[in-house]
This record gives structure tokens, C-alpha cells and sequence, in this order.
């Protein structure tokens, strides 16, 4: 690709906002290009601290850059210029910025002689407050080797990928065979041996809408899945000894108590037979 060189010498600053309360400040200057094709080159350089410069400070520092001339002349390309003032404590505030982009300046001095030039500056707020004054100047264009295309991916990195899915059960395995499980189907729950019906597709356990009526047991888990049936020991019945002996032992009561009404009705007509017979004799 073509590119020339750009020699930039950031001047001074004027009218700066005091970004000190006490003292003069101490300013700088941070220049980069931005949209550079090639990320090799310096594409961020800065002017040394002017000490105690306060707002009208002076660098005078000659500055360098590489710049692909389609890419300029399409507005791609932008010299950023950052004032901030050096702080002994704590980070550096910006006092002011400014963009140019690298189409105006070869519009306005593509010819290979120095130009000296002056922007306005703008706070972070916005507002506009200050000056920036630099000289430029393009030297001759050379070729420079297009940048290589980006890595492929290692080998041994993985891939995310699925398999194509051909088929709305496409991607699920099929239903395991009757008795392929090493446990028997639970009982107790309705599960029902039969497997899927002849018309569900596999790995689903719905039938399809506007069907006949599923068969019985449709929609179970087929054999091999969950957990053996739980064997629940079934309690022996109650004894029924006890009441026995009871009805027994009312009965024979009952029996005793008959029968002695019996002996002592026998009793008293016996002796009042013999009570009668008596009175006769008499």
C-alpha cells in the first residue's frame, strides 16, 4: 500500500483552563493516529511535561508517524490531540482535545512543504476553551507491505458446532429396546411395558395433534429407565385368637347359666311333686 511519512511538531497551547488551584500547572501533550491498518507502528506518542507552564505552555517536540494515503484521503484516518496536566497525586486532568483528521491536512498541505497550523480545543464538558498550535509536513510516498490477514484458529482449539438436524428428530437417539435396561420399569405408577407407540417420533413422549387416541400405557417411559419397584412387605392379618376365646368363654357361660336354670327348674317340680304326693297321703 501506498503511505508517506507525517512529521508533526506540537508548538504551544494558549488559553488554557487552570486545571491547578495552587501553583502553575504542568502540561503535556498526547498525540495518536487513529484507524491505523498496520497495529505494529507507534501509532501513540506525547511531548515531554513543560514544568510550571501553567496556561500558555511550549513543547516545540517534533512528533512522527506513517500514514496509508487512500485510507487519509477516504476520512479514515484522525490525529487526536489530548492536553492534560501532570498531577503529583492522583491522575492526570485533561484540560483540553482536539480531532484533525489527516484528510484536511493533506488537502491543505499535501505538497511536501511545512505548514504551520492552529486549532480551537474542547473540554470535556464540551465547551471550547484554548488553543493548540502545530506544524506538519507529508514527505514522499513509499510501499509498504499490506498487513497478514488475521490467525486462523489452532487445531486443537474447539469447535462450537452441532450436527445438521434432518428431521424433527434429527440429533436424539432412539428408544432403547424392550428389556434392554438392567432394571425393571417401576410398577405402582401406571407405567406400562409396551414401549412407544408406532407413530411417535423418537425422544418425544407426546403423540402427534389431530391423531387417534393413543393406546394404553402411550407416553410412558419405556423398560430400563428408573428405579426397581420399591418392595413394600405386606402386614400379616391380626390374630383373632383372643376374640375367639372370648366368644368361647361367653357362650360356655351362657351355656352354664341355661343349664342350671334347667336343673333347678327339674329341682323345684320334683320336690313339689313330691310335696304334693305327700299331702295326699296325709
Amino acid at each position: 500500500m501506498e503511505c508517506r511519512r507525517l512529521d508533526v511538531t506540537v508548538m504551544s497551547a494558549k488559553d488554557l483552563k487552570d486545571a491547578n488551584i495552587l501553583g502553575k500547572m504542568d502540561p503535556y501533550v498526547a498525540v495518536s493516529l487513529s484507524g491505523v491498518a498496520n497495529k505494529r507502528q507507534k501509532s501513540k506518542q506525547r511531548t515531554p511535561v513543560h514544568k510550571d507552564g501553567g496556561t500558555s505552555p511550549r513543547w516545540g517536540h517534533p512528533l512522527s508517524f506513517t500514514v496509508d494515503e487512500a485510507a487519509a484521503r477516504a476520512g479514515h484516518l484522525k490525529l487526536k490531540f489530548k492536553i492534560k496536566a501532570e498531577k503529583t497525586l492522583g491522575s492526570d486532568k485533561e484540560v483540553g482535545r482536539v480531532e484533525v483528521p489527516v484528510k484536511e491536512l493533506l488537502e491543505q498541505g499535501g505538497d511536501g512543504k511545512p505548514k504551520v497550523t492552529s486549532y480551537s480545543l474542547r473540554l470535556p464538558s464540551g465547551k471550547t476553551k484554548g488553543f493548540l498550535e502545530f506544524s506538519y509536513k507529508f514527505g514522499e510516498r513509499f510501499t509498504v507491505a499490506a498487513p497478514p490477514p488475521p490467525a486462523a484458529k489452532k487445531a486443537d482449539e474447539p469447535i462450537m458446532a452441532y450436527p445438521a438436524a434432518s428431521g424433527s428428530a434429527a440429533g436424539y437417539p432412539p428408544p432403547p429396546m424392550h428389556g434392554a435396561g438392567p432394571y425393571p420399569p417401576p410398577a405402582g405408577y401406571g407405567y406400562s411395558q409396551q414401549g412407544y407407540p408406532p407413530n411417535a417420533a423418537p425422544g418425544y413422549g407426546y403423540p402427534p395433534q389431530g391423531y387417534a387416541p393413543p393406546p394404553p400405557g402411550y407416553g410412558h417411559p419405556p423398560p430400563g429407565y428408573g428405579y426397581p419397584p420399591a418392595a413394600y412387605q405386606q402386614k400379616p392379618p391380626k390374630k383373632s385368637g383372643g376374640g375367639n376365646f372370648g366368644l368361647g368363654l361367653a357362650g360356655g357361660l351362657l351355656g352354664g347359666l341355661l343349664i342350671g336354670d334347667m336343673v333347678s327348674d327339674v329341682s323345684d317340680a320334683a320336690a313339689y311333686d313330691a310335696g304334693f304326693d305327700d299331702a295326699f297321703d296325709m
